[in-house]
C-alpha cells in the first residue's frame, strides 16, 4: 500500500500500532492515578485516626478494617468475571469514590463516629480490590491487542502502580500540612472517578464481550464458578506455594505501613511530611526496581529473584529503622529496599497470567490476591497491640526477625522451582483475537501518553 517512497506504508503501520496500544496506556494510566488517591489515603487515613484518638490500638483496629476489605476478591471475582474487566473496573471505581468522600462529608457535618470510620474503610477496601482485580485482568487481553510480551506489559503495569505509590504519600504530606487529612480524602474521591472515565473511554467494549463469553455460555452457578477459581489455584502447587511468601509478607509489610509508620513519624520524626516522605520513597524504589525488571530481568531465574526480593527488602527496612536513624537515612533505606521489592509484583502476574486461562483470570487473582492477604488484619491488630504494650522500637525488631528467618526457610521449599518453568501464555481463541485486534479503540488521540 506503498506510494513508492515507502514512507506512507511506514507511517500508517507505526499508526496503526500506536492506535493498538492506546487502551492499555489507558488502563495503565487509569491504574496510576487510582494508586496515587490510594498512597494518599494511606497516609491521610492512619494519620487522622492517630491525631483524633491518639491510640496505636485503633490505628491498629481501622489498619485490620482496610486489610479485612482486600480479601473480598475472592468472593467478587467471579462477579468481576460475569460483569466483564473493563465494567467491573469502571462500577468499582464509581462506588470507591463515593465511599472514600463520606468520610470527610460526615466528619465536616460533625457526625463522624469512630465505628463509621471503620465500616467504611472496610467497604472502601472491599470494592476497591475488586477494581484491581479486574484492571490486573485486563492487562492480558490489551496487552495482545498492543502486539506487546506479557511480562514486558506487566512490568509497565506494576511499575506504574509503584510510581502511584512515590507521587501519593510525598503529595499527601504535603497537602496534610496546608489543607488537613480530612480534605485529602476528597482529592482521593477525586482520583477513583478520573480512573473510572479513563477506563470507560479508553478501553474497547468489545474486551468485556470477549472474556465473559466462557462464563454466559456455561450458565453457572456463581458458587459453581468460585469453586472453579479455587480447584484451578489448589491445582498448582507453585501458585500456592509463591501466594504462601506473599502472604508471610504482608502479614509484617501492611501493618508496618498503616501502623507502624504512622506511630514511628509521630514519635521519632514529628510530622505527616516524614511519614510521607518514608512511604513515598520506599514506592520510588520498587517503582525503580519494577522497571530495572522489566528491562533486563526478563530472563532471571524467578524464584531466586522472588525469594531474594523479600529477603533484601525485609532486612534493610526493618534493620534501619530499628536503629532509629536520621531522617535522611531511612529515607535512603527505604529507597533500597522498595529497589529489592520491585520484581514481586511482576513476577507474581507473569507467572499467574501464563498459567491461568483468560475466562477465570478474575477469579484466581481474586483467590490468590485474599490467600496473599488472609493475614494482614490479624497482623494489623497484633501490631498495634505490640506498639501499645511493648513499644514502637521492640516491636519493629520482633517483626524483622521473624520476616526474615521465614523467609529464608522458603528457600528450601521445593514446590516453588515450578516458577522457574516457561510458558506460552494461555489465550483465547484466534477468531476472538482477531476479532479484538479489528476492534477500534475509543480513546481520543491526544491521550497517547501514560502520564
Amino acid at each position: 500500500m506503498d506510494d513508492g517512497g515507502g514512507t506512507n506504508g511506514l507511517s500508517k503501520d507505526a499508526t496503526t500500532a500506536l492506535r493498538d496500544r492506546r487502551p492499555l496506556y489507558s488502563l495503565f494510566t487509569a491504574a496510576g492515578i487510582s494508586q496515587t488517591g490510594n498512597a494518599m489515603t494511606i497516609v491521610a487515613g492512619p494519620w487522622f485516626v492517630l491525631q483524633t484518638t491518639g491510640s496505636a490500638a485503633k490505628t491498629g483496629l481501622v489498619g485490620a478494617a482496610f486489610a479485612l476489605g482486600l480479601l473480598m476478591p475472592i468472593l467478587g471475582g467471579p462477579l468481576v468475571d460475569r460483569l466483564g474487566f473493563r465494567r467491573g473496573s469502571v462500577v468499582a471505581d464509581l462506588v470507591s469514590g463515593a465511599t472514600v468522600a463520606l468520610i470527610p462529608a460526615l466528619h465536616l457535618a460533625g457526625v463522624l463516629a469512630y465505628w463509621q470510620i471503620v465500616v467504611l474503610v472496610f467497604i472502601l477496601t472491599s470494592v476497591n480490590s475488586q477494581g484491581d482485580t479486574a484492571r490486573l485482568a485486563l492487562v492480558p487481553a490489551l496487552a495482545r491487542l498492543a502486539d506487546l510480551p506479557f511480562k514486558r506489559a506487566n512490568a509497565r503495569d506494576r511499575a506504574i502502580i509503584r510510581l502511584g505509590s512515590v507521587v501519593g504519600p510525598f503529595l499527601a504530606g504535603a497537602l496534610i500540612a496546608g489543607i488537613g487529612a480530612v480534605n485529602v480524602l476528597f482529592v482521593d474521591a477525586g482520583t477513583f472517578v478520573i480512573s473510572a472515565l479513563l477506563v470507560a473511554v479508553g478501553v474497547p467494549q468489545l474486551v468485556d464481550v470477549r472474556e465473559r463469553q466462557p462464563a454466559e455460555r456455561g450458565r453457572r452457578r456463581y458458587v459453581a464458578e468460585l469453586a472453579d477459581g479455587l480447584r484451578f489455584v489448589r491445582s498448582k502447587t507453585f501458585l500456592l506455594s509463591m501466594i504462601l511468601v506473599a502472604t508471610v509478607g504482608n502479614f509484617f509489610d501492611q501493618p508496618l505501613l498503616t501502623v507502624v509508620a504512622p506511630v514511628y513519624g509521630k514519635q521519632i520524626y514529628g510530622s505527616p511530611a516524614s511519614f510521607g516522605a518514608l512511604v513515598g520513597s520506599f514506592g520510588a524504589g520498587a517503582f525503580a526496581g519494577s522497571l530495572l525488571f522489566g528491562s533486563v530481568g526478563r530472563t532471571w531465574p524467578r524464584r531466586r529473584m522472588f525469594l531474594t526480593s523479600y529477603l533484601v527488602g525485609a532486612a534493610l527496612i526493618y534493620g534501619t529503622l530499628a536503629l532509629s536513624p536520621p531522617l535522611a537515612v531511612a529515607i535512603v533505606a527505604a529507597v533500597a529496599a522498595g529497589l529489592a521489592f520491585g520484581p514481586v509484583n511482576p513476577i507474581f502476574a507473569t507467572v499467574t497470567q501464563e498459567n491461568t486461562p483468560p475466562h477465570l483470570l478474575g477469579r484466581v487473582f481474586g483467590a490468590l490476591t485474599t490467600i496473599a492477604q488472609a493475614a494482614i488484619p490479624i497482623g494489623a491488630v497484633v501490631t498495634g497491640i505490640a506498639v501499645q504494650q511493648a513499644g514502637l522500637i521492640p516491636t519493629i525488631v520482633g517483626m524483622g526477625a521473624i520476616y526474615v528467618v521465614v523467609t529464608i526457610g522458603m528457600f528450601f521449599n521445593p514446590a516453588l522451582r515450578g516458577m522457574d518453568i516457561r510458558h506460552e501464555p494461555v489465550s483465547e481463541p484466534p477468531e476472538v483475537r482477531t476479532a479484538a485486534q479489528n476492534a477500534e479503540p475509543m480513546l481520543p488521540s491526544r491521550r497517547t501518553n501514560i502520564h
